[in-house]
């Protein structure tokens, strides 16, 4: 999949939490939401502020807006993803375990597309 492609799918599947995702899918909106991010931060740069004593960097309203905007589409494109590789999308939650928890979920994210039609439905590649 192309990364304009994938950006595409990305935001045409909004809230679709159903079907599988292709690994460059997943990558590819992954570095478009990373590099929003960061132009977000250099042109609307958060303001430093005191937070019990101790100094803390507020995010812009931009860069909260873009957060909100992306959070259901990126948690829709982790369940697919998981499901392509065979996993149910609450394995997602695993990332609460702290350390190991990101690990086994990060080598999910990773694992090429499980060959042939799961439970989840038809391969995407």
């Amino acid at each position: 999949m192309s990364f304009g492609g994938a950006i595409q799918s990305y935001f045409k599947n909004y809230v679709n939490f159903k079907g599988r995702a292709r690994r460059s899918e997943y990558w590819f909106a992954i570095l478009f939401t990373v590099l929003i991010s960061i132009a977000i931060s250099i042109i609307a740069p958060g303001h430093k502020e005191m937070i019990f004593g101790s100094e803390g960097t507020q995010p812009s309203a931009l860069s909260q807006l873009w957060s909100l905007a992306t959070l259901l589409p990126s948690l829709a494109l982790v369940w697919r993803r998981l499901h392509d590789v065979g996993k149910n999308g609450t394995y997602f939650f695993f990332i609460l375990i702290p350390i190991a928890g990101v690990i086994m979920l990060l080598i999910q994210l990773t694992k090429d597309s499980q060959a042939g039609e799961n439970q989840f439905g038809e391969p995407v590649k």
